[in-house]
């Protein structure tokens, strides 16, 4: 029985945790766990087998850290193979009468990818994908891609796992405790992506304990349509006597996830602290319950790296002007490679309150799938709007859609054989809500029941390619009354069936029907109203039109789909100060980036929203005018930093924002630098950062060290796995009043705590800041440290008030 059929009618049981007990049978810090696959193959063996003798359904192979980046490649594929032999011969001995598989681990590679990081999309695919190859064919009876904090790292590791295998999948990320991973995104948001990408099961694990998790499951199987897992923490770890300790009992951890099973957690096992007797307490206190059925959501909507959108009881609205049809200072932008235009326009019509931006670079003397490339990868960058990617050229859609961070919304498909065979296999490869055009080879017909006759062949072709209904959203084809009178009616007819005949959602470029009309405005609103009023799910219009606005909010007021007319009030306030070719509404969907109310500056806008080129031109034209460096530094870069910062403390903002803007400002120091004979005026004092002593985790430490460099701090980065030592004689060469310490894995804090107390002997002066998962304000304290940072802006907080 492959383990897809299994699960169909068994509650399933994961593993628990590898490291702590590999460091209990003598692992070293800094040793890499993967290796004791060939030196310590008993050890291994033994873990794998205690887990199926405790009711395991399946194990992880010892493959956590498994890749490239560590591994040489002949070594990397000797540890796979030597770690799929062991779960093999495990299972082959175990005593336990359960059925049995073996999940090849696939975790986090441990670097940022851009344009927040430094590594490149395609290099993490590959990555994974060198994983995958070499564990193919070797007894895997799936994948298991955990531990994911970031979800475009998620996708790359899925990708190259359905790229390069035919075996299931299974995708678990770590939340944190405010229920999104480290890079922002929600459960809805990456149930999207997940889910439409073709996962066999997704779900949480690792970061915190079962109770702590409940939000994020609770939202996982309210949006999922596949298997939902649980694989928690026992707790974050306390030092007692010398050893890590958790605090979930056995037990009580038992009873969590008993709980979460009659929810409707189809798979659950447990991550760090936990061991076998942790699973034995689960499968015991689970004996004979029936698992809840996983049901289809019917949930129609897109994603960016943040949230989910929803075609739900409100009207989504699509902004236009990323688009050249019609735009002339548009398609000059697009002919000089002007992509600081495009960003402004998608910040703007942000601002405006669209839901979703169309991204339309088609124009016939660019290389349109390189600049739409370019456009999304910088949209995404600046913005946490889900994006539509919107053109003719399938290489321009395929390749826009590969490097989307999220699960996009793709414009278009038609009922022409030639469109539906080219495009439909896109939208189940990489997932996404595709538009479809009810127009065929015989191109729009007249009348709303041959429109309809259309769609139905575009859902029956698309079932065809294994696409739910729920991902094809209609467009009914708005044409111009002025040529034909009766085009509106039909128009509206179509919708009208479509939603409520078809059950599918609809789409309408509003303004199409005005063509040839004065006032076009009064016309597109009305037909906008109308297209509401017959359940009109999305529209593709100009936020910046006040007319098309108006319509649209006193629609949600009049329907009870505004709270107390709150966003209607909020909007009305803002009319006066509007002019009707400007933006004219609040945000409707909370903004990954601080939002401009006219008070900051050019240049602190510009960093602000991230934009670092516009920050470089600003800040060489406040030069250029014999504005003082310093005043730059204090009166715009490091307010418009601040104002960033108090969003992502405040949850209004998110990690990617947080470094787009330090980037930007970057930028703006490069400038200042450059312009003065000596940088050494900007500079604060030295700040000594380190990953410790067997720790080769260093996503957050680089964080801190960007965000450290842009309010003006000299820092000495002395790398990841450093040993106390060269900690210590970093401070004291570089008389550093602070020093930062980062460790990401449970193992390596006593190398932590040692390194703390060598510093309290050596440079007493020295404050010490630590962070890292697996530490707490009680762990800072027990090991000595003078302030622990949950993120990289309580880091700067704290640093800044040093002298």
């Amino acid at each position: 029985m492959n383990i897809l059929d299994y699960m169909k009618d068994n509650l399933v049981y994961l593993d628990g945790g590898m490291g702590t007990l590999l460091q209990e049978a003598g692992l070293a810090a800094g040793e890499h766990p993967e290796r004791w696959n060939i030196t310590h193959p008993a050890v291994v063996e033994k873990i794998h087998r205690d887990y199926f003798d405790a009711g395991s359904n399946i194990v992880n192979t010892n493959t956590f850290g498994a890749n490239s980046l560590k591994f040489a490649p002949e070594e990397l594929k000797a540890v796979i193979k030597a770690a799929l032999e062991n779960a093999k011969r495990a299972r082959e001995s175990s005593s336990g009468p359960q059925e049995k598989f073996i999940a090849l681990d696939i975790g986090p590679c441990g670097r940022l990818l851009k344009p927040y990081g430094d590594f490149e999309f395609e290099d993490a695919v590959e990555l994974f994908a060198q994983i995958v190859r070499a564990g193919c064919g070797l007894g895997a009876d799936l994948i298991f891609i955990e531990t994911m904090s970031d979800s475009y790292e998620t996708k790359a590791a899925l990708l190259a796992a359905k790229e390069n295998s035919d075996l299931p999948v299974f995708v678990s990320n770590a939340y944190g405790e405010d229920g999104k991973l480290m890079t922002g995104a929600s459960p809805a948001a990456m149930t999207a992506m997940i889910e439409g990408m073709g996962a066999d099961a997704l779900g949480a694990n690792c970061s915190l304990e079962p109770k702590q998790l409940t939000g994020v499951i609770e939202e996982l199987l309210a949006n999922a349509s596949i298997p939902v897992i649980l694989k928690p923490n026992a707790g974050l770890p306390k030092e007692v006597d010398g050893k890590a300790v958790y605090g979930t009992s056995p037990v009580e951890f038992a009873s969590d996830l008993k709980d979460a099973a009659a929810q409707g957690v189809r798979l659950i096992g447990g991550c760090c602290g936990t061991n076998p007797q942790y699973i034995r307490h689960i499968t015991q206190a689970t004996l004979g319950m029936k698992p809840v059925q996983t049901e289809p959501k019917n949930i129609t909507c897109v994603s960016s790296y943040t949230h989910a959108v929803k075609f739900d009881s409100s009207p989504i609205l699509i902004g236009e002007r990323i688009n050249p049809t019609g735009k002339k200072r548009f398609k000059q932008a697009l002919a000089e490679n002007d992509i600081n235009y495009i960003l402004q326009e998608g910040i703007s019509q942000q601002e405006a309150g669209v839901h979703i931006l169309d991204v339309n670079v088609g124009l016939p003397e660019i290389d349109e799938v390189s600049m739409l490339k370019k456009a999304v990868f910088e949209l995404q960058a600046i913005t946490d709007l889900p994006l539509q990617i919107d053109t003719a050229d399938t290489e321009a859609m395929e390749q826009a859609l590969r490097l989307y961070n999220g699960k996009a919304m793709i414009n278009s498909v038609s009922g022409k054989e030639s469109s539906m065979s080219q495009i439909f296999p896109l939208v189940k490869k990489y997932g996404g809500a595709v538009v479809a055009l009810t127009l065929d080879d015989d191109g729009i017909p007249k009348t709303a029941e041959g429109r309809v006759a259309i769609a139905e062949k575009i859902l029956k072709r698309a079932a065809e390619y294994g696409i739910d209904k729920k991902d094809i959203i209609f467009d009914t084809l708005a044409m111009t009354v002025s040529a034909e009178p009766g085009a509106a009616i039909e128009t509206l007819r179509a919708l009208d069936i479509i939603k409520n005949r078809l059950g599918c959602h609809t789409s309408l470029g509003v303004s199409n029907v005005s063509f040839g009309l004065p006032e076009r405005a009064a016309i597109n609103s009305t037909f906008f109203a109308c297209a509401l009023e017959r359940g009109l799910s999305t529209a593709i219009m100009n936020p910046y039109s006040t007319d098309m606005m108006k319509a649209y909010h006193s629609f949600k007021a009049l329907h009870n789909m505004d709270e107390n007319c709150g966003e209607y009030i909020a909007f009305t306030e803002s009319l006066p100060a509007q002019s009707a070719q400007q933006p004219s509404a609040s945000p409707a969907t909370p903004s990954a980036s601080p939002k401009d109310d006219g008070s900051l500056t050019p240049l602190q806008r510009a960093i602000s929203k991230g934009l670092k080129d516009r920050a470089g031109e600003m800040t060489e034209k406040l030069l250029a005018e014999n504005t003082d460096p310093l005043f730059i530094i204090q009166s715009e870069i490091i307010p418009a930093l601040d104002i960033v910062g108090k969003g992502f403390e405040e949850k209004t903002v998110y990690l990617p924002q947080l470094l787009m803007s330090a980037e930007a400002a970057k930028a703006s120091f490069e400038k200042i630098k450059s312009h003065m004979s000596s940088g050494a005026a900007i500079d604060k004092f030295p700040v000594v950062i380190a990953t410790v002593h067997g720790d080769i985790h260093d996503i957050g430490k680089n964080i801190v060290k960007l965000l450290l460099e842009n309010y003006g701090f000299k820092v000495i980065d002395l790398g990841k796995d450093v040993a106390p030592e060269v900690i210590v004689q970093a401070v004291i060469d570089n008389n550093a009043p602070a020093v930062g310490l980062s460790a990401l894995m449970t193992t390596t804090v006593p190398a932590m705590e040692k390194t703390i107390h060598l510093l309290k002997e050596k440079a007493p002066q020295c404050k010490i800041v630590v962070g890292g998962a697996v530490l707490n304000q009680e762990y800072s304290d027990r090991i000595g440290a003078d302030k622990y940072a949950k993120d990289a802006m309580e880091t700067i907080r704290y640093t800044s008030t040093l002298k």
